[in-house]
């Protein structure tokens, strides 16, 4: 029986925990909400945490179950070691599938049957992969700050950085990583939250869940989950155009670009990012 124990942060409804999971991954999440409600999963970006999420966490209707996962190799998660597949590819571990299947074995540890599940950046294809894996439970999509694909030449340009660093990853090239997603500034205290949160991960897991990432290949199965397609117009990471692309890629996709936002949505703006949501049905 998994227990919770509440804590002051953001809203004294969060609570956190953690479940082990079929992979052997040991997965932390934090969770609000009656376990009865309406579930939404919240995927964080590379290098991030559920600590992503936090601005935005008191804001969504109490009655909701809204839970907010480490990924594998981030937050407060299993550091899984990477293995090489000779083949050229990702290392096993952190491909997007790899980090997919653990959210639906976490949804069946945590018995919920359906869930709209949100994920930014690399969250948003680990989302993109969960809804192929289990589209019947996942009847919302919402995809923020991402593109059709990662193979771009910004990520390909920010892997020659990373594969540049070895432990302890350098802190000014973190601080530049992290800024350069936003366009408008954020509070010094949340930026340096965001920063120590990327300096807990380890070099080589750095390099592993980038390498997943720009490897994903999308689903094969069209998805029919309905599908929001969520951006800034000022993201550097992926552009106005990469996101009008990946709305077209859903018999069921919808798009919205929010004037004076950057790769962050959630971060620069929460009100606007709820209001999103809520015009979503969430």
């Amino acid at each position: 029986m998994i227990t919770f124990a509440t804590t002051s942060l953001s809203t004294p409804a969060l609570r956190f925990d953690d479940v082990r999971l079929p992979s052997g991954v040991r997965m932390h999440f934090a969770q609000q909400g009656p376990q009865t409600g309406p579930a939404l999963l919240l995927l964080h970006g590379f290098t991030d945490s559920w600590f992503s999420f936090s601005r935005v966490l008191p804001l969504f209707r109490p009655e909701m179950r809204v839970i907010a996962p480490d990924l594998r190799g981030h937050g407060d998660s299993t550091r899984v070691a990477a293995s090489e597949t000779g083949t050229g590819g990702p290392a096993w571990g952190y491909r997007t599938t790899d980090l997919a299947d653990d959210v639906v074995s976490l949804m069946n540890a945590l018995h919920i049957p359906s869930a709209v599940v949100l994920g930014h950046s690399m969250g948003a294809f680990v989302a993109r992969q969960v809804a192929a894996l289990a589209e019947a439970r996942v009847p919302r999509l919402i995809m923020m700050g991402a593109g059709p694909s990662a193979k771009t030449p910004v990520l390909h340009a920010l892997q020659a950085e990373v594969n540049a660093q070895s432990d302890p990853v350098d802190p000014a090239f973190v601080r530049e990583f992290q800024e350069s997603t936003v366009h408008q500034p954020m509070l010094p205290s949340f930026m340096e939250a965001a920063i120590a949160n990327s300096l807990r991960m380890p070099a080589a897991i750095w390099k592993a869940a980038l390498a997943g990432l720009i490897a994903d290949e999308a689903p094969k199965a069209r998805l029919f989950s309905r599908t929001l397609v969520l951006g800034g117009r000022e993201d550097k990471v992926f552009g106005p155009a990469e996101h009008i692309s990946l709305a077209r890629q859903f018999p069921k996709g919808e798009l919205e670009l929010v004037e004076g936002v950057g790769h962050a949505m959630h971060w620069e703006n929460p009100a606007r990012f709820m209001s999103a949501l809520v015009r979503f049905g969430v």
